[in-house]
């Protein structure tokens, strides 16, 4: 692969956004570099701003508009509701689904899917394994250093493309519970909708008031945003073919631009991410993740 001859994904949007912001932020990337778009809800099934025809009919109007998309899949299956939404969903045989988690791949029956960042490819072996079963891409998991990557894009079988993160919060840890309901003291059934007051997460804090963690639905994410826009070269010379944006509520097309612009052969701008969101790549330098490693002048 040439030196910055990546694409350009944005990864599911994880937040509950009201109907009108989350098609205007649609409308926004399919006029973005962007060449990969992932859509659906991959966190919460009781989330209802867009339903799952919704979701299908977003992407349908953002393949018209030049973009190739990808139907995201729950990372935690429940329910028996939602075991037969991801059915339906890997089931749209016209579309390339995410597998959030190894069952989906059985109702993929052996059609080409990308396997999530949580689907635990932490070595050659598995990656093969996925191969086998379809898997055309995976998205490398979130916490991996920089040696580790490169000794796994080497180990990986030949046509499996490699996709890695590099920009925005981090989902580190799923459960059951809701987190968001059981801040607010509310069980999970009856939570209010409450994360849709907050478009990036929930901040929590140590009791010494420093960031440690964000909170968004079943997910604990990270306090920080990722930030490896700057390194967007060194994982294309790893071997990175896909480079993925994870949305929030604003700097997410300044970080496209950013990968845009290093990949044409500019010098981008910095990208600040959301308000009060500090920046981390702890974890690529093989540091505690919430560290930031400055790139020298």
């Amino acid at each position: 692969m040439k030196p910055n001859a990546y694409q350009i994904s944005v990864g599911p949007l994880l937040y509950y956004w009201p109907r009108r912001d989350t098609l205007a932020f649609y409308a926004e990337l399919a006029d973005s570099p962007a060449d990969i778009l992932y859509v659906g809800e991959t966190v919460c099934s009781r989330r209802h701003e867009l339903r799952a025809d919704d979701w299908l009919a977003l992407a349908r109007d953002l393949r018209a508009a030049g973009k190739t998309v990808v139907l995201s899949g729950r990372t935690l299956i429940e329910t028996g509701a939602e075991a037969s939404a991801l059915k339906k969903l890997c089931e749209q045989d016209d579309f390339q689904v995410e597998a959030g988690e190894v069952g989906a791949m059985r109702h993929l029956a052996g059609r080409p899917f990308v396997a999530g960042p949580h689907m635990n490819a932490y070595h050659g072996g598995t990656l093969e394994w996925l191969a086998r079963r379809g898997a055309t891409r995976f998205v490398a998991p979130l916490e991996m250093d920089a040696n580790t990557l490169a000794r796994l894009l080497q180990e990986r079988p030949v046509g499996l493309e490699a996709e890695v993160m590099v920009w925005g919060r981090m989902a580190l840890a799923f459960s059951a519970r809701c987190f968001t309901a059981r801040h607010f003291r509310l069980k999970k059934d009856e939570c209010g909708f409450r994360c849709i007051e907050h478009p990036d997460g929930l901040d929590m804090r140590t009791r010494e008031s420093r960031d440690f963690l964000a909170i968004n639905g079943i997910q604990v994410q990270s306090a920080a945003c990722l930030d490896l826009l700057s390194q967007a070269p060194e994982l294309a010379a790893l071997g990175a073919e896909v480079l993925r944006v994870s949305p929030q509520s604003t700097g997410t097309l300044e970080a496209i631009a950013a990968l845009d612009a290093t990949r044409r052969g500019g010098k981008p701008a910095a990208v600040a991410p959301p308000a009060g969101i500090s920046r981390c790549n702890g974890y690529f330098y093989g540091r505690p993740g919430i560290d930031l490693k400055e790139e020298a002048a």
